[in-house]
């Protein structure tokens, strides 16, 4: 097929999950024997017209000079160029820019939209902008001829507020075989002498409740915060939670260090509160980390009864006075074997390429 991916800064990766999601899909598929298209920033660092046989095509994107206005008109000049390319499908990741341009896309291709998560449940955003992302959430699902969900929870959500069905294909993960360890030494940290949490600095990932439960707990162990605090939310966290057993990081993009301080860390906290499958979730999986997680359904469809989960600070303070946690070999062995057997980006591709070539 030949098939383009819209909706991402662009390949190779060096901003998120979508990028890297974007990757992994247009590496694999060439290697398949398909045609793939990947709409690429204008000014990305990677400046070539191909990537690993994937052809690039850079469009004029201005958010770095007039802000978030800027990712609606890179969007409308990627959906421009797509007029003029006979692609069989076009791949969305995510609407919350683009969809207002969906009337603009050229009528042969088959139009396949990944929801992402409900981004208008977004307590970052204001009201207005909530209602807008919601009216955004429904332009996507009524312009696209089919809709991906990458988890059971957004699957259902789609059923019960618009009767549409959606396709139920995961994020991925790879499994984490070995690890430089020495890079603990160069943080001054020993295994298992810290917990940890990885998140963007917004208030539904639940930071401060986290940081108010490790706060009033008895250890001494140290609590790693990576994530970039160089915005308004991060900077009230670093002066509200100002203790010496907290270290903020900032962001670490090398994923060798993330994978060796997840894989050594004693608890790893996810709290993301709204989205699917989230992909540094299925990273602390694969790393064999012993997760401890957001009550929530999407977080219990991925991690079943593999982990500790919390609705309060409360929750947080008696997990971590306990002695000992004697569930960790049963936890990470069983999540371990999902990703293996539901997660793998093996699998996840074979379901992608499947299900984009039944279209056709």
């Amino acid at each position: 097929m030949k098939l383009a991916v819209l909706g991402t800064r662009g390949v190779p990766n060096y901003y998120g999950g979508f990028e890297q999601f974007a990757q992994y899909l247009s590496e694999q598929f060439v290697k398949k024997g398909h045609e793939v298209y990947v709409y690429n920033s204008h000014n990305h660092i990677y400046q070539e017209l191909e990537w690993n046989g994937v052809k690039i095509i850079h469009c004029k994107d201005p958010e770095y000079i007039i802000g978030t206005v800027g990712q609606f008109i890179y969007d409308l000049n990627c959906i421009i160029d797509s007029r003029k390319r006979d692609f069989d499908v076009i791949l969305q990741l995510g609407y919350t820019s683009s969809s207002i341009w969906n009337w603009l896309l050229p009528k042969k291709p088959k139009i396949v939209t990944n929801m992402d998560g409900l981004e208008w449940k977004r307590s970052k955003y204001s009201k207005p902008v909530q209602k807008f992302l919601l009216f955004a959430e429904r332009l996507a699902v009524k312009s696209s001829d089919y809709l991906i969900s990458d988890s059971t929870g957004i699957q259902s959500y789609l059923q019960d507020k618009y009767s549409v069905d959606s396709k139920y294909i995961p994020y991925g993960a790879n499994l984490i075989s070995s690890t430089d360890d020495s890079i603990l030494a160069h943080l001054n940290l020993e295994k298992r002498s810290y917990s940890m949490i990885i998140a963007r600095m917004e208030p539904e990932n639940s930071i401060e409740t986290i940081l108010e439960g490790f706060l009033n707990s008895d250890t001494d162990r140290k609590f790693l915060v990576i994530g970039n605090t160089e915005n308004r939310y991060g900077e009230m966290i670093k002066n509200k939670f100002n203790d010496d057993r907290i270290v903020y990081l900032g962001y670490i993009s090398e994923l060798e260090k993330l994978n060796v301080l997840r894989k050594n860390s004693y608890l790893y906290f996810h709290g993301h509160t709204v989205g699917g499958t989230n992909p540094s979730l299925l990273e602390a999986m694969s790393s064999s980390s012993l997760i401890c997680a957001h009550n929530n359904e999407f977080n219990k469809a991925i991690l079943e009864n593999d982990a500790f989960y919390f609705n309060c600070n409360k929750c947080i303070t008696s997990l971590l006075n306990r002695e000992n946690l004697t569930e960790r070999d049963l936890f990470t062995s069983n999540n371990i074997e999902k990703i293996k057997n539901q997660y793998s980006w093996g699998k996840v591709l074979k379901e992608y390429e499947d299900f984009l070539k039944s279209m056709i």
